[in-house]
């Protein structure tokens, strides 16, 4: 029996704890691999902040500072960058800071109002250089007119083209002392009438006397009255020959006032009619001092830049610029 209770003692087992952690055990651990992440975090920091261009920055920058303006407006952070070029965007000439699309400018379909006005002068003088030459194309195939071609001279003035019909010794173009349209001077003008009238030009018609006046004087009927009458009276004429009437703009008599043989002021070619195919520059000066004359014919005239008339405007129908002297004279 005392064997048996030796067999069934209890056995014990010891376990011993060793020190060494305390209290906090492994966290230790936890502690330092927060401290290797962050380190790499700030490495990690420090590498993309180099790495950085001055306009990537900047866009942060302002991010931060108006987070919504930048939101709803854009602005120059990373996000504008789509190539590996250092700078961003699409200029590979720009070194720093970052190109956006709306920096790069665009090309824009401008107007030079100069040039393009020079442009329009230069078409108009063209266009008014081949009248020319037709009219006197006109004159040189016809028969009847081809006598007259002496009587005719066309030059471009200022104003635009002028084509004057002047008086000879043996060829005048009005009866005598009247405004009585001579025949193969009708015809002149109605076809000079049927070659205007494809241009869109307006015109200025001018009546010129010599200097002899007539025998009742100046309270009378005078030169002033007799080249109104001869201007209005080609007037007629040209409308005749199929040119629309509102492409006049003007009919003035000037009497002897423009002479175009100064040096004898009595010369049949001072009795002449100048017919001036107007310039835009010329129909803008005419219209703008004459806006009344622009309701006339349905013109809008243009709005002057200062309310003070042209020093070069021409004296209206019937203006006396010059008296004559009492002598007894008949055209």
């Amino acid at each position: 029996m005392a064997g048996d209770a030796k067999k069934l003692q209890p056995i014990i087992i010891k376990k011993i704890k060793k020190g060494g952690h305390g209290h906090h055990g492994g966290a230790w651990k936890i502690a330092y691999a927060d401290f290797v992440t962050a380190m790499m975090a700030f490495f990690l920091l420090m590498w993309l902040l180099g790495s950085t261009t001055e306009g990537d920055k900047k866009g942060i920058a302002d991010y931060f500072q108006s987070p919504l303006k930048v939101a709803m407006l854009g602005g120059s952070g990373s996000g504008d960058s789509s190539h590996l070029i250092r700078g961003g965007g699409q200029d590979i000439t720009r070194t720093t800071g970052q190109v956006k699309r709306g920096d790069i400018e665009a090309k824009r379909d401008t107007v030079n109002l100069q040039a393009l006005s020079q442009e329009q002068v230069r078409a108009e003088i063209a266009r008014l250089e081949d009248l020319k030459k037709k009219v006197e194309k006109v004159i040189a195939e016809s028969p009847k007119l081809a006598p007259m071609a002496a009587q005719l001279q066309l030059d471009m003035t200022r104003d635009g083209l002028r084509i004057q019909i002047a008086d000879q010794h043996n060829r005048p173009m009005f009866a005598s002392g009247s405004a009585v349209v001579q025949p193969y001077m009708r015809e002149l003008l109605r076809e000079i009438g049927t070659v205007l009238g494809s241009v869109p030009n307006h015109l200025t018609l001018e009546g010129h006397t010599d200097a002899q006046p007539f025998s009742a004087g100046e309270r009378g009927y005078s030169n002033w009255e007799l080249s109104a009458d001869r201007a209005n009276a080609s007037r007629r004429e040209l409308l005749a020959g199929g040119m629309a009437e509102t492409r006049v703009l003007r009919v003035q008599g000037l009497a002897s006032s423009t002479l175009f043989d100064a040096v004898d002021p009595n010369s049949p070619a001072n009795r002449r009619i100048s017919i001036i195919v107007m310039n835009r520059e010329a129909e803008d000066r005419v219209l703008r001092t004459a806006p009344e004359v622009a309701q006339s014919i349905g013109v809008r005239p243009p709005q002057p830049e200062a309310p003070a008339a042209s020093p070069d405007a021409v004296p209206a129908v019937g203006a006396r610029t010059a008296a004559s002297s009492p002598a007894a004279s008949v055209r």
